[in-house]
């Protein structure tokens, strides 16, 4: 099957007439093989499909934009790529609605760190194609979300984010600004925190498990 991104996919075992998705995006430097590690741990009525960034940074690792230094090693995203990359999933969402017997009102995006920025843009951009956000390390940026968000509905979207305190990477105070844009737009979100690094920690994966079927 010929879609525009590459992808692997754990179908589900209890079927249904349609089941819903659960679109994993991996995070910046790593491949669709990442995320998956973790499918068979996941509900057996979704779909389960794990999708590679776009841009090669080789050796098996990929992107869905880059990250850039500037001459006072400040960190700053390709905003260009980021749109590209959100639109390619979009499609991409699009592609495999036609292509697998998918209940297309019963999408989520399960982010990690890059993914989970993205997922966040997505999921603000087409509130009317996305049910649910699960945002691993990541924090929204509302210059990768298209115009026009304070005239959408999201009174459907419900989002999951969790950040470690001892975050290297991506500083929790980011992830913590994120819960009050959330809750001014009317979005329903639970934030946690957990004593951890850059990384999903066993009570984490646990606790978004359990939201994930209190939310079916």
């Amino acid at each position: 099957m010929d879609l525009s991104l590459e992808f692997l996919i754990k179908e589900p075992k209890i079927i249904r007439d349609k089941n819903p998705l659960l679109l994993l995006i991996h995070g910046y430097g790593s491949n669709e093989k990442d995320l998956f590690s973790f499918a068979n741990e996941l509900p057996e009525t979704y779909y389960i499909i794990s999708v590679r960034a776009p841009f090669d940074l080789q050796y098996g690792s990929y992107a869905w934009y880059a990250i850039n230094f500037d001459t006072d090693q400040n960190k700053f995203s390709d905003l260009n790529q980021a749109k590209i990359s959100r639109d390619l999933i979009v499609r991409f969402i699009d592609e495999l609605i036609q292509n697998y017997p998918i209940d297309s009102d019963e999408i989520s995006l399960v982010g990690f760190s890059q993914g989970s920025i993205l997922s966040y843009a997505i999921g603000l951009s087409y509130p009317e194609k996305i049910k649910k956000i699960i945002a691993f390390s990541g924090y929204l940026n509302l210059d990768m979300v298209l115009p026009g968000s304070d005239q959408r509905n999201f009174k459907n979207l419900l989002v999951f984010s969790s950040h470690g305190t001892q975050d290297q990477v991506i500083p929790v105070d980011w992830a913590r600004k994120t819960k009050p844009l959330l809750d001014q737009m009317g979005i329903s979100n639970t934030y946690l925190e957990y004593p951890i690094g850059h990384g999903i920690s066993p009570q984490n994966f646990f606790d978004f498990k359990k939201w994930l079927i209190s939310n079916q």
